[in-house]
């Protein structure tokens, strides 16, 4: 069995990191994959994007991580008021004023998609497995691909990107969507999983998550069952990243969100 460690949604948050590198260190999963939005909302961007640089980490461009490698004030996000809009725009603003050149640089550097198959054992019929990594959607960086997002779409859209298995962020709220599709009469299956957010959790849990896939042996498309995936949440020292934040020209607000995971 192949087991691949996917994480996504940082934000600036380097106690939430390390817990969770801690945590999968000790877990020893056969690969590590960062989905992206590795800077934004809490103080430590360059100490993040020098910790997953320092790691070897294969990593994507978040919509954050493309704003603030392109020096641009506009971080791609969907903000619900006037006032998150607000802090939005001062949350930017003070990441691109601290972070350095070489970060820029970086995150000016990272992919929009990586792609992995799985190749089955050769028996008769045998399907690779496709794995897509995106940030978002394969369409754009920051599209929200929330649970009730309509299964019919999901399926046409992963038919269109070629992905069995589809690992994303963007939203901060993990989940696992097993769809089946036909093909010339045959039950198979894809995949849809959002992997959680490290440093900025919105699902009511303050702890950080990341999600383990765990690939069977032979895992083909033809069994749901080959796909597995766990969602590991990690306590970390919340309070520390909360403090910070409020001893930082961020909003306090972005403290609050973090005790209390919204």
């Amino acid at each position: 069995m192949a087991t691949i460690a996917f994480f996504s949604d940082i934000h600036g948050n380097l106690p939430a990191l390390e817990a969770v590198l801690e945590d999968m260190d000790q877990r020893t999963p056969d690969m590590r994959f960062c989905l992206g939005d590795l800077v934004g909302y809490a103080p430590w961007p360059n100490e993040v994007a020098t910790l997953i640089r320092k790691r070897g980490i294969p990593t994507l461009a978040g919509n954050y991580d493309e704003g603030v490698g392109l020096n641009s004030d506009d971080c791609g996000c969907a903000y619900k008021t006037k006032e998150d809009e607000a802090r939005g725009a001062q949350s930017i603003a003070f990441t691109n004023e601290v972070v350095t050149d070489e970060t820029r640089a970086y995150l000016r550097s990272l992919a929009r998609h990586l792609r992995l198959v799985h190749e089955a054992p050769r028996t008769p019929g045998a399907v690779p497995l496709e794995v897509l990594m995106v940030h978002g959607s394969p369409r754009k960086v920051n599209q929200y691909l929330f649970e009730d997002f309509p299964e019919r779409s999901m399926l046409r859209m992963m038919d269109e990107a070629r992905a069995d298995v589809m690992l994303f962020g963007h939203t901060h709220k993990p989940y696992h969507k097993v769809m089946a599709y036909a093909v010339d009469g045959e039950t198979r299956h894809r995949h849809a999983i959002n992997i959680g957010s490290v440093g900025k959790p919105k699902d009511g849990d303050p702890r950080a998550c990341y999600a383990l896939l765990h690939l069977a042996n032979g895992a083909s498309v033809t069994d749901a069952d080959s796909v597995h995936v766990d969602f590991i949440r990690v306590a970390y020292d919340v309070e520390k990243a909360a403090q910070a934040v409020e001893a930082s020209p961020l909003p306090d607000a972005f403290a609050d969100m973090l005790r209390n995971a919204y």
